[in-house]
Formats: C-alpha cells, sequence, structure tokens
C-alpha cells in the first residue's frame, strides 16, 4: 500500500517476514520492521492500518498486534500484544481512536473486539463471535459472518452494540463485501447477491 506519512509518500509492503517501508520514487528501502510467527504455517493476512504516522500490525500464529510511529526512515514501536487483537485473515478497521476486528483463530472461534490504537487497551470483548468480515461504512460496522448473515453494530468503544441483523447467504462467506450507492455485494462459493442497504 501506499499512504503519506509525515507529509512523505511512503510503499508499505506486508510481507511474511515482516513490514518493509520503500520510497516509491526512488525504490530505496527505508526500513524493515521483522514481524514473523515461529511457526511454518503462518501468514501476515490482514492488511495493516495507517493513521497519521501510526501503523497498526496484526497476525495470528502467536504474533499479535503492534503499533508502529513512523518518522522518515525511522520507526518506533509503541506497544506489542497478542492478547490485544490478533488478526487470522481478515483486516480490522479504524474509526475515532479505536480498531475493530476479530480477535484469535478462524477454527477456533474467534472473538469480536474493540481496542484503543495507541495503547492496545481492550475496550471491549465478544467472546465466540465467529469468523467473519468487517467494514466501516461511516459510524457502522458491517460485520460479515461465515455463516453468511449481516450483522450491523455502531462503532463505538463503549460496548458491542448490534442494530440490525440479517440472514444474506447460506455459508460459506470468506470473502469481503463490496459496498457501493447504499448496495452491499456479497458472495459466496457458488452465489453473488445485491443488497440494498439504503
Amino acid at each position: 500500500m501506499v499512504a503519506t506519512i509525515g507529509g512523505a509518500r511512503h510503499a508499505l509492503f506486508w510481507t511474511r517476514a515482516g513490514l518493509v517501508d520503500i520510497d516509491p520514487a526512488t525504490g530505496k528501502v527505508r526500513f524493515q520492521f521483522p514481524r514473523r510467527s515461529r511457526s511454518h504455517a503462518s501468514v501476515n493476512a490482514a492488511t495493516p492500518l495507517v493513521v497519521g504516522d501510526l501503523v497498526f500490525l496484526s497476525a495470528s500464529y502467536g504474533t499479535g498486534a503492534t503499533v508502529l510511529q513512523i518518522d522518515g526512515a525511522s520507526v518506533k514501536q509503541l506497544w506489542d500484544s497478542d492478547d490485544a487483537l490478533s488478526n487470522h485473515y481478515a483486516s480490522s478497521v479504524y474509526h475515532d481512536g479505536y480498531v475493530y476486528g476479530y480477535h484469535g483463530r478462524q477454527e477456533m472461534g474467534q472473538s469480536l473486539r474493540a481496542i484503543e490504537l495507541k495503547t492496545g487497551k481492550v475496550q471491549w470483548n465478544f467472546d465466540h463471535f465467529g469468523a467473519g468480515t468487517v467494514t466501516l461504512a461511516g459510524d457502522k460496522l458491517l460485520l460479515m459472518r461465515e455463516g453468511g448473515e449481516l450483522i450491523v453494530a455502531l462503532a463505538t468503544p463503549k460496548e458491542f452494540r448490534p442494530i440490525s441483523r440479517a440472514q444474506l447467504l447460506p455459508a460459506t462467506v470468506r470473502s469481503y463485501p463490496a459496498l457501493a450507492n447504499g448496495r452491499l455485494y456479497v458472495r459466496n462459493e457458488r452465489t453473488l447477491a445485491c443488497f440494498d442497504l439504503r
């Protein structure tokens, strides 16, 4: 991904071995931040979040989450925890100082969490929520569960607050939905469907 951090363009590559920051104008490596599980079956699948000069990284397999502060070619680790928000395959989202996402391995019955970006402090946790994806739409979380259920919840650090839910497709839904002009496009292995959310 390419992002502007501190007025400079950064090309960030989240590889299996860690984060690599490259100057997109010259191709020069600014820094490398090693971040990999000791497990040979591990992957770093969740997309990093860039918020100002902070980069949130998260992975499962005993790796956990961390927040890096980037200043030019230097990087400072602000916190590191496997107990904050360990994303397996689904990326988290950011809203007003907080990160929302799935914690734990997909096959173990993930929990849904909100954490504070700058500290990693867990704000709330909903155990055994199951796997899925999370998309931010304004101040709402669109939670597409693997079982095909969509839950719409407020993006608030105070509590998990669902406001509506509907069974959209039969299982298994792992792909991210697409949201465009008030319509949600969802698919599983056999079906592509469009739902009007307006």
